[in-house]
């Protein structure tokens, strides 16, 4: 789908009532901190040729509230359910909740490592 059509039906939709889906791989260490795991190519044979004997993957670390959120994300809950189980989690500590979960998981989509379950359909 290009871009015009996905900037349309998120346009006509409510953020908080969309789903996000992952898009990319992820490790958490014991103290709940989410690093996201990114290829540097899409095409394996370019991670091949151009990089041989070296790591293929941008390592993201995320702080403490981005963990949270990213691991709220199963293509089962909305933005909404996110938000309020992140307020139970951290409490006054990711207010405003609506904003700040908003911005992040829109920084998350442009950077194409999140998708909307609405816009896949």
């Amino acid at each position: 789908m290009n871009f015009f059509k996905r900037r349309k039906i998120l346009k006509k939709s409510n953020y908080l009532e969309v789903t996000p889906v992952r898009k990319c791989d992820f490790s958490s260490n014991d103290e709940g901190i989410v690093t996201l795991i990114v290829p540097k190519f899409k095409n394996e044979k370019f991670n091949k040729w151009f990089l041989n004997h070296r790591k293929r993957f941008f390592r993201i670390a995320l702080d403490e509230a981005g963990s949270v959120v990213w691991l709220q994300i199963d293509g089962q809950r909305k933005v909404y359910e996110i938000c309020n189980k992140a307020t139970e989690i951290l409490g006054e500590k990711i207010q405003p909740v609506d904003q700040r979960v908003t911005k992040f998981l829109t920084t998350l989509y442009d950077s194409r490592f999140i998708s909307f379950r609405e816009i896949e359909e």
